[in-house]
């Protein structure tokens, strides 16, 4: 798609006045890339570290200059609108604020608990975030508060979900649920919490036991009748009753002994209801398995389901997602090589259309985009941590912005050559990925898209450069082009280098520039990165 020749000016929350500088790194800003991905450097790396107090100043400065509650509500108000791309990052800062010595920043931290953690992995993680941290703050963990919020956790769930919660997420991080009700003192709400509780600190004989001859509630007999499920599964050898039990209660794999999953029966009743994401991890070890035979019924059934619009929209998935599950069914074996399949034509064609009809599940930024991919020898290698090569990832990311996004300029370039590309919608995968690689591979110089868009006038928001290499190779560093741009249109441009084979980037400025920031490979979760900065969330 053609570029807008509309004035910087259409566009008004990105323009630059006089003595302004919107692109200055703040402590809150510093603090949204921490709570988003789990760094304050402008770097995101598909490679989650581990968190401590060093990785967390900005946080810490916040708190003492007294703007705690300032804090909550950012972590509060990014995880309700499904911000970060990483749990963690937004559990350890509300572990933090949990501790300070600021009242008000420790009751806010409190209230937001059960909007932060929404499933019983979370809670268990803020918790061990908290024990990380009680030296460093100073003070204890279950105190009045931490028990009656954690009392509360519980309480607040629908008791089915419940119910399915702590069958499912049984300890995480050293802690269980046993823990959690005996050291919060919990005092359930209502009879049906009241018999989970009893079932998860006494046992399956004890709920029997208790509740054999009372008049019961309807759901306290729904819930009693689920777990009566989940006990006979972990006592039963007979695959058919254990298929039974599955499609009778909607049961999940997680709640399955290793057994179980030997039997292509169960395997069959768990894909009836399983969800759209975990049945594209699942598919390689389904055909190795022999669930999904060639010609089968059961491949027929998962070939519909995998183009299904209206299941593709439910699950809400992006191309990548797709992608990368294909080319990982493609390889035909598992990351370490253990587990080994002959791929299906069915279920490649079948993967191939659904990335297409998933280009509609992406929701525009409505921003002015230019898309440049470095071509270089390198384009021939794999993302890191993924079966996707860079090439087929680079093209995919074009068509995406290209097919969302009403204002985006797609361009191809290498050691002094920058070249426009029009990618229409009929286009497919392997054609984009043809028309990207026009030019004759050389050095990279990432400085090449803005002094182009410099040259030629072109307003663009955000630039997004791919590329495998950490340097740019070229006389001119883009952050200083970057800046000249900004200055000579009159807009508070950005910039996004994304290495996806790279280890380490070096071209964005974290420390004074909030308007650039570095990859270092690629997943989903640096495509929300990069919508994050394109909307000025991060």
């Amino acid at each position: 798609m053609e570029p807008s020749g509309q004035d910087a000016n259409d566009h008004g929350q990105n323009s630059v006045g006089d003595g302004e500088h919107p692109w200055e790194v703040t402590d809150m800003t510093r603090l949204r890339r921490f709570i988003c991905y789990g760094s304050e450097m402008a770097i995101y790396d598909t490679k989650e570290h581990r968190l401590g107090m060093e990785s967390a100043l900005a946080l810490l400065s916040l708190l003492q200059e007294g703007r705690g509650c300032e804090v909550v509500e950012e972590v509060k108000r990014l995880a309700l609108e499904g911000r970060p791309v990483r749990a963690n990052p937004s559990l350890f800062a509300l572990a933090v604020c949990s501790q300070h010595l600021d009242l008000n920043t420790r009751q806010g931290a409190f209230r937001a608990l059960g909007d932060v953690c929404r499933d019983p992995e979370h809670l268990f993680t803020f918790i061990q975030y908290k024990k990380e941290v009680k030296e460093r703050m100073r003070c204890g963990i279950w105190g009045r508060a931490l028990r009656k919020a954690v009392s509360d956790w519980y309480n607040k769930q629908d008791a089915m979900g419940l119910a399915l919660a702590v069958t499912k997420y049984k300890t995480r991080e050293g802690w269980s649920h046993q823990d959690l009700i005996r050291l919060s003192h919990a005092k359930p709400a209502n009879e049906a919490i009241v018999l989970i509780s009893k079932y998860i600190m006494k046992g399956w004989k004890e709920v029997q036991g208790a509740y054999a001859d009372k008049e019961n509630s309807e759901e306290v007999i729904k819930v009693l009748s689920y777990l009566e499920a989940v006990e006979k599964v972990k006592h039963s050898a007979d695959e058919m009753e254990v298929s039974h039990l599955i499609e009778e209660h909607s049961l999940e794999r997680e709640q399955l002994l290793t057994d179980h999953l030997k039997s292509k029966v169960v395997w069959k009743a768990l894909l009836k209801e399983m969800p759209m994401e975990s049945m594209l991890r699942t598919l390689g070890k389904m055909t190795a398995d022999q669930v999904l035979e060639p010609g089968s019924s059961d491949v027929a059934e998962v070939c519909e389901r995998i183009q299904s619009e209206a299941a593709l929209k439910k699950a809400k998935l992006h191309p990548f997602s797709v992608l990368t599950a294909s080319e990982n069914y493609k390889r035909g074996q598992g990351n370490r090589g253990k587990v080994k399949w002959e791929p299906n034509v069915d279920i490649i064609k079948a993967l191939d259309s659904a990335f297409y009809k998933c280009f509609t599940n992406v929701e525009p930024a409505g921003k002015r985009f230019m898309v440049a991919v470095d071509i270089s020898t390198s384009l021939s290698s794999i993302v890191k941590g993924t079966s996707v090569s860079t090439a087929v990832a680079a093209a995919a990311m074009t068509m995406v912005f290209a097919r969302t996004e009403a204002e985006t300029q797609v361009m191809a370039y290498s050691e002094g050559a920058i070249v426009p590309c029009t990618i229409t919608e009929g286009m497919s995968l392997r054609q984009v990925a043809t028309e990207l690689v026009k030019i004759p591979s050389g050095y990279t110089d990432c400085a090449l898209p803005i002094l182009w868009a410099s040259e030629k006038r072109i307003t663009v928001d955000m630039f997004i450069i791919f590329t495998n290499s950490a340097c740019w190779h070229g006389e001119a560093n883009p952050a200083e082009c970057l800046r000249m741009y900004r200055h000579k249109m009159g807009i508070f441009s950005k910039l996004m280098v994304c290495g996806l084979t790279s280890n380490g980037l070096s071209i964005a400025d974290p420390a004074e520039d909030r308007g650039m920031l570095d990859l270092c490979g690629f997943d989903l979760g640096a495509i929300e990165v990069i919508r994050n900065l394109a909307l000025d969330l991060i």
